[in-house]
């Protein structure tokens, strides 16, 4: 009798689900062989193979036991054993040989793929048909041919798909519907063949048939059943594990690699960091501060892109080879080139990280920005120039005072004592008017050297400026208009008004000479609060309150920056050969500064120039200027004992000689002395005299330290100080008179007839201005 059996379908179920859980414990298992190396290789392999075939092999008995064919079955505990070690070994080896992945490539090639799929699948037939031949009952069994063949395919394709998916990485869900379709494949090869089994009962008596019955193949089944859950058990436990340090890790890591963009953006210094071909990979947001670019901007570009030629080409040529040498560079000088153009002095420190050949996979770098620093040296070397060359000046300038004292002096002794002779007197008076002139010249090179004698006094400059308004016009010429722009209620500023008168005409000539086809000059004041806002004024040279600001302005040709950073030097000109001293506006620099003040000079090419004086505002009323003495006649009148008596005192022989003369000339009577300590002997011998006039600067004893010796032992007798300085020793007696050099006969006059009769503060002007 034929019979094909019927199925317990809750087996059946059971059946598919073990192969399903199979399939997914060693899909699992087989995960970790990617990333494992030796021994533990191994040990994933051989656990994902016994999962595998032991769940196959489990699947298969279940599956075996849900059948019912009418008759007692035992089964052969050899055949058994046999048909378990055929899925474990056709599953480990196929496994083991698609595992040996080529050097270069990510996984496992289709050819090893399907030639372990179809080792593993005929394994599992194996395995499926040996058990079949394990089954002990009192008949036969036959099989269709056309069953097997599809059994075969099934388990082959089912191998197949299984070799693919362990060596891929996959999520949980792709694993899960993996398992589920493999598990589904197993359980349907073994279904599949069963369709084409047929039994065939004998009948009568039959002898025991021996083997293992169902009650201990259940027993088998259930522990191999268990032993896999408790592998899908532990399975899962790890993977929980498993995925909970490494999300726990992930997130460690992100949040570390986004404290260290953020500290490395965030920090306060402008770094950057390059890639082994010098591109920037990194950079600070100090840096792109300093820059003015945005980070998309500067991102895989060269560093060297953002550096003026010359600075690139260093780099290219000396610093990044010693940078490879020695795997750090420090300070090295660059110019950068901002985003609008502004060029910077910076400071570029390196160091290189190497791989273990040795080449630069990484460079950090840092910059030190010494733009102001820079600018800062350069104005120091400026100011130490411009005292130089003052001090210098300013020695030059005392000693053609000198020179011209004693030209002056003898040209109008000449001058007085010629015949009358017209052409003589012609010639003497241009000689006087020459002598005059390099006597203006010393006043602007004391003033550059901020030595010329200065009588600060409030001055109302509009007022100034509208008194000297016929002068300027004769000075700058009919193609030259002039405008001024003076509101109400200015304030007066407290400068010499003299100096100041000549410094104005300076600088109306300058802007005159800007302008050889005529223009425009504004002559403008203002009062303006100077507390650091203003980036034109030098905050460091002015104290912080109320200036007086006397401004310049034409429609000239203007200067470039070169130009300009020069424009206050001393002798620094463009006019042509001969038509120039460069010294008008290093007069003007030196009387702003002296004065307490400040020049700010403003220009563009072709758009024109503006100099702007500093001055401060005089807050006391103006001062009334002293009754000047009148004299009738041009002798220094006689005192009670006759002649006035005067005690000269100069080292210089030729400026003593000279001054004794135009004294003479003035009918007084003249002692001279080369030094000091000279004049004292004379002073104690019991000479008596009505006035000291003393040079200042003399080796020794200076005048104003005579004068004080004389004021201490002679406090009745006057003592007039001859000197171009202005600023005088700390010990100087206040109120004391002083002769501006050089000085003509009726200043000498005036001065000591001034001394004579009690006269108080300072003499006049030492030279009349000449129109």
């Amino acid at each position: 009798m034929n019979v094909t059996g019927s199925h317990d379908l809750s087996l059946v179920a059971l059946s598919i689900l073990i192969a399903v859980a199979a399939s997914y414990t060693a899909l699992d298992l087989a995960g970790r062989l990617p990333e494992a190396r030796g021994r533990a290789r191994d040990g994933w392999l051989a656990a994902a193979a016994l999962v595998l075939g032991g769940g196959i092999w489990a699947m298969h008995f279940i599956a075996m036991l849900a059948l019912h064919v009418g008759a007692p079955v035992s089964y052969d505990i050899g055949l058994t054993s046999v048909s378990f070690l055929l899925a474990v070994v056709a599953t480990g080896i196929a496994f083991f040989a698609v595992s040996r992945v080529r050097p270069g490539r990510s996984g496992p090639g289709w050819g090893a793929v399907a030639l372990s799929g179809v080792f593993m699948g005929l394994g599992i037939v194996g395995m499926h048909y040996t058990g079949m031949a394990a089954m002990r009952m009192a008949g036969g069994m036959s099989h269709d041919m056309l069953y097997v063949g599809g059994a075969i395919v099934l388990a082959v394709a089912a191998s197949t798909v299984a070799v693919w998916l362990a060596f891929h990485r996959h999520s949980i869900a792709q694993r899960a519907g993996a398992a589920l379709a493999l598990g589904l494949g197993i359980a349907g090869m073994h279904y599949v063949a069963m369709w084409g089994v047929t039994f065939t009962a004998h009948e009568g008596w039959h002898a025991p048939l021996g083997g293992m019955g169902n009650v201990a193949l259940v027993s088998v089944v259930t522990a191999a059943t268990f032993a896999i859950f408790v592998a899908v058990l532990i399975a899962a436990m790890y993977d929980r594990r498993f995925a909970v340090m490494a999300d726990r890790e992930s997130a460690m890591l992100r949040a570390s690699e986004e404290r260290y963009r953020t500290l490395y953006r965030r920090t306060p210094l402008p770094l950057h960091s390059l890639d082994g071909n010098g591109c920037i990979e990194q950079v600070s947001d100090r840096w792109l501060d300093l820059l003015g670019y945005r980070r998309d901007e500067v991102i895989g570009r060269p560093l060297t892109d953002f550096m003026t030629p010359d600075s690139s080409r260093r780099r290219n040529e000396e610093h990044w080879p010693q940078l490879v040498g020695s795997g750090e560079l420090r300070e090295a000088e660059y110019r950068l080139v901002t985003k609008d153009g502004r060029v910077l002095d910076c400071k570029l420190s390196a160091v290189a990280e190497r791989d273990a050949q040795g080449n630069i996979l990484k460079t950090s770098c840092g910059l030190i920005d010494v733009t102001e620093h820079r600018a800062a040296e350069e104005a120091l070397r400026q100011a130490q120039k411009l005292e130089a060359v003052g001090q210098l000046t300013g020695g030059i300038a005392h000693d053609f005072n000198n020179l011209l004292a004693v030209v002056l002096g003898n040209l109008e002794l000449a001058a007085k004592r010629s015949p009358s002779d017209a052409r003589l007197q012609t010639l003497l008076d241009n000689a006087i008017q020459a002598a005059q002139r390099g006597a203006a010249l010393t006043q602007r090179m004391l003033a550059f050297a901020r030595r010329q004698d200065l009588r600060p006094e409030p001055v109302n400059v509009p007022d100034l400026v509208l008194g000297m308004a016929e002068m300027l016009r004769r000075s700058i010429g009919p193609s030259v208009r002039i405008e001024t722009r003076f509101p109400l209620g200015l304030p007066q500023a407290r400068v010499d008004a003299n100096q100041l008168e000549l410094a104005l005409l300076n600088l109306a000539v300058n802007a005159r000479d800007a302008m050889p086809e005529g223009g425009t000059i504004t002559i403008a004041a203002s009062e303006r609060m100077v507390d650091g806002s203003d980036g034109a004024v030098d905050h460091g040279a002015l104290r912080p309150g109320r200036y007086f600001c006397l401004s310049v302005a034409d429609t000239g040709t203007g200067m470039d920056e070169e130009t300009l950073s020069r424009a206050a030097e001393p002798f620094f000109t463009t006019k042509g050969i001969g038509k120039g001293t460069g010294l008008g506006l290093a007069m003007v620099h030196g009387l702003a500064a002296q004065s307490g003040g400040q020049l700010v000079m403003e220009s563009r090419a072709g758009q024109g120039t503006t100099a702007t004086i500093y001055l401060p505002i005089a807050d006391a009323p103006p001062v009334v200027a002293p009754v000047a003495v009148v004299v009738a006649d041009e002798m220094v009148p006689a005192g009670n004992g006759g002649a006035q008596r005067v005690l000269v005192v100069d080292d210089d022989p030729l400026v003593l000689s000279a001054t004794g003369a135009m004294l003479e000339d003035l009918e007084c009577l003249v002692t001279e002395a080369s030094s000091g300590e000279e004049a004292l002997r004379i002073l104690e011998s019991g000479v008596a005299f009505d006035v000291v006039l003393t040079d200042q600067a003399m080796p020794g004893m200076t005048g104003v330290q005579l004068a004080a010796a004389i004021a201490a032992r002679w406090p009745d007798l006057p003592v007039i100080l001859g000197t171009g300085y202005a600023e005088l020793p700390p010990d100087a007696r206040a109120g004391m008179m002083r002769l501006g050099k050089p000085f003509s006969r009726d200043a000498l006059r005036r001065a000591v007839i001034g001394a004579t009769r009690g006269a108080g503060g300072d003499n006049v002007v030492p030279l009349s201005r000449h129109a």
